[in-house]
């Protein structure tokens, strides 16, 4: 009797589906919640746009932007190592295990939040004049990105995911967008400024970070305890391979971050905090459109990772295929979309301000769609032990994006726009002909 109850999952565990639909449940109740999210996004979008103007909300672009940079080259994305390595422990319900491994993944990324507080201090005191930022805005741009920094949920989020509640999931990341909306309408009434943005922005995310432990606790309650943290070493034990994973899968998060925000930056660095406001806004557009591609990695990450675990061969490979055709199909919409929509609903959030940022709406559309269609590449790879071939590979397509960006920055937004299509379609290229040969070598062995 003590057996069964050491082997029963946790509370609210996700009950048995074929991977495919498991994926497809778990995509619709994230399309759910970042449906209202985006809804939620395009109005405060439109209340910063218009409340702030062009100059005011470039500045305000550039300090999120450098915040979500640091947020990616402090943060680890433990969530990756969690669902990697906690998919097993959750196969086998060792909830201690999986507690241990979690917890772990939770003082690293403090560690991380420490390291990135350093690394603004550096950026913001040593460097704003690179970007083109008002010295008015260090102070609070320096504040502003440590705490987005410590509120960064990675480790809870991974565990969450491993655990297949992408359904409880959607009402916690419901807090930011109806937070930031609710935010922007009373900042709107009252008195716009970067800094109340900002301000509001941070504390927003910090509730949600604090309501994601609580989530993980709820759902796991023998996972999540502070004492699994004197753990840590035996947590390294129990999962081999674990820092160099980390350090591999952290390396390419940074690099993905540098082809999502090294535009923006560049923008401001070589043509004006104009120039960046511009981009900033279409690329908010092509993202929103977008973001299947990230609502997939989610939901397309946890089920390969099981699937490695608990199918056989033929099983593996035939979920990467559908999700691989799956996530393809998206991408097209998405650049139709973007066609067919992406003017007027610039024209609709920003006014007549920010028409100039049409010119960018092609190349970034092209980017997103190639993004959302190379959505099962890095899982599959990071499950088949290739996870260094895919940092390759993000590699390729950050070098061949910053020199095009070298060679095209004269031509000011539009060319670095078109620098970003380039270099995500040699990471996509890359990432797919990787795949496609890791897929033969186990169908043979």
């Amino acid at each position: 009797m003590k057996a069964a109850s050491v082997a029963s999952p946790p509370a609210g565990h996700a009950p048995a589906r074929s991977p495919l639909a498991r994926i497809l449940a778990n995509t619709g109740w994230l399309i759910g919640g970042k449906g209202f999210g985006a809804l939620c996004g395009l109005g405060y979008l439109a209340i910063l746009t218009r409340a702030l103007g062009l100059k005011e909300f470039g500045h305000f672009s550039l300090i999120f932007g450098a915040a979500q940079a640091l947020i990616a080259l402090a943060g680890f994305e433990t969530w990756r190592v969690v669902v990697r390595y906690g998919a097993r422990h959750v196969h086998q319900a060792n909830w201690e295990r999986f507690g241990r491994l979690g917890m772990l993944c939770g003082l690293i990324d403090a560690l991380g939040a420490v390291l990135g507080c350093l690394i603004a201090f550096i950026a913001f005191y040593g460097f704003a004049d690179l970007l083109d930022l008002n010295t008015a805005f260090i102070d609070m741009g320096f504040a502003f990105c440590c705490a987005m920094v410590w509120a960064l949920v990675s480790a809870p989020t991974g565990m969450v995911r491993a655990l297949h509640r992408f359904d409880r999931a959607v009402y916690v990341e419901a807090i930011v967008p109806a937070g930031r909306l609710i935010a922007a309408i009373a900042i709107w009434q009252t008195g716009p400024s970067v800094g109340r943005f900002l301000l509001a922005w941070a504390l927003v995310d910090l509730a949600e970070a604090a309501c994601y432990w609580a989530m993980a606790r709820r759902l796991c309650p023998r996972a999540v305890r502070l004492s699994h943290l004197r753990d840590w070493r035996l947590a390294l034990r129990e999962n081999p391979g674990l820092p160099a994973f980390l350090l591999v899968t952290h390396a390419g998060g940074s690099i993905d971050a540098a082809m999502r925000h090294g535009p923006l930056m560049a923008a401001g660095a070589l043509a004006s905090t104009s120039a960046a406001g511009l981009y900033r806004l279409a690329s908010q557009l092509t993202q929103a459109l977008g973001k299947l591609s990230a609502l997939l990695t989610r939901s397309v990450y946890a089920e390969i990772a099981h699937s490695r675990v608990a199918a056989d061969a033929g099983g593996f490979r035939r979920l990467a295929v559908q999700t691989s055709l799956l996530a393809a199909a998206a991408g097209a919409i998405v650049v139709t979309i973007a066609l067919l929509a992406g003017e007027p609903l610039l024209a609709l959030i920003g006014g007549s301000g920010f028409t100039g940022a049409a010119a960018l709406l092609v190349p970034l559309s092209i980017a997103a769609s190639l993004e959302l269609g190379s959505v099962a590449f890095e899982p599959v790879l990071h499950a088949s032990g290739r996870a260094r071939a895919a940092l390759a590979c993000r590699i390729l397509g950050m070098v061949c994006m910053a020199t095009a960006i070298a060679l095209l920055f004269d031509r000011g937004g539009p060319g670095i726009a078109w620098s970003v299509a380039i270099g995500s379609a040699a990471s996509y290229l890359g990432l797919g002909a990787t795949v496609c040969s890791t897929i033969r070598r186990k169908g043979r062995s």
